[in-house]
């Protein structure tokens, strides 16, 4: 059977205590992607284009682009 990427647009895939690689708002130009724990999740909306804005352990804030 094949794995699915969980995707990082979708509220529901997102749950606290998960490692993610997130994009800061200032890495967006470089595509530099921050690898971290979530702690919070800051979006409301169920879906986002972007991807889930998150917090994580280290305090950094940024949009979900990868689960691991």
């Amino acid at each position: 059977m094949e794995k699915v990427a969980l995707d990082g647009r979708e509220r529901s895939n997102i749950k606290i205590g998960i490692k993610v690689m997130v994009i800061k708002k200032e890495d967006q130009q470089t595509e530099n992607l921050t690898e971290g724990f979530v702690a919070r999740i800051l979006t409301n909306a169920q879906f986002h284009p972007h991807g889930i804005k998150v917090e994580l352990l280290s305090g950094t804030v940024g949009r979900v682009k990868k689960i691991i």
